[in-house]
């Protein structure tokens, strides 16, 4: 016997790595009948001088991407009639708005059944298909992809990468300083001089969150 129906939610959460409580919940109106999900790895050529053959060598492996088009429906002939533009800007607010406090979009949760992917909204594409007399719409279709976004933390621990002669990418968290994030790459603070001159920060002792900062292969001298 079929369980009762649960449709796909998006929460939009302020924190990066999703531990407050989501400021925003958009419930779908119809669950999509269909999804893709895109998976890409990045090569890179190198090629020396003189020869025809060009080795492929690994670069990263991609955030994965999510597609869904979704229908906003608001005739009242299959669920409770709405007003279908009132609907879809909500849809915009709680998945793509800038926020004034972490001044961004909101970093999103997808859940509808066993999938559950933390992402960012990556683009929207907005259809209007029926119309009333007046030109108000009754009828849309998103088609809306949406960008895995994983917290740091866990994306390290999955590419299983931590040795210091790599080059690292990291975001800044709240409260972070920059011997501190040396240390954590590192083990050794005292190399935060030579980060900053790396990543050109003039102002290294105040950090703001949410800023991208290169470590790359630091050797002793």
């Amino acid at each position: 016997m079929a369980g009762p129906l649960k449709k796909m939610i998006i929460e939009a959460h302020r924190q990066p790595d999703y531990s407050d409580s989501a400021v925003e919940t958009f419930t779908v109106m119809f669950n999509p009948t269909a999804y893709t999900q895109k998976y890409e790895l990045e090569y890179q050529d190198e090629q020396g001088a003189g020869s025809t053959g060009s080795p492929q060598v690994f670069g990263k492996i991609k955030p994965q991407d999510y597609t869904f088009e979704l229908v906003f429906d608001g005739t009242g002939a299959v669920v409770e009639e709405k007003d279908v533009h009132k609907e879809v800007e909500f849809f915009l607010k709680v998945t793509g708005k800038h926020d004034g406090e972490i001044h961004r979009p909101l970093y999103l949760m997808i859940s509808w059944s066993t999938l559950s992917v933390k992402c960012v909204l990556k683009s929207a594409e907005i259809t209007y298909n029926l119309f009333k007399s007046n030109g108000d719409p009754l009828r849309a279709k998103v088609k809306a992809t949406f960008s895995e976004n994983i917290e740091e933390t866990l994306r390290v621990a999955k590419e299983g990468k931590s040795s210091p002669d790599l080059t690292h990418v990291r975001m800044v968290h709240d409260k972070a300083t920059l011997p501190l994030m040396a240390f954590r790459i590192y083990g050794d603070s005292s190399y935060y001089l030579q980060l900053a001159g790396a990543n050109g920060l003039k102002h290294f002792r105040n950090l703001a969150t949410g800023t991208e900062l290169s470590f790359p292969p630091i050797k002793n001298t």
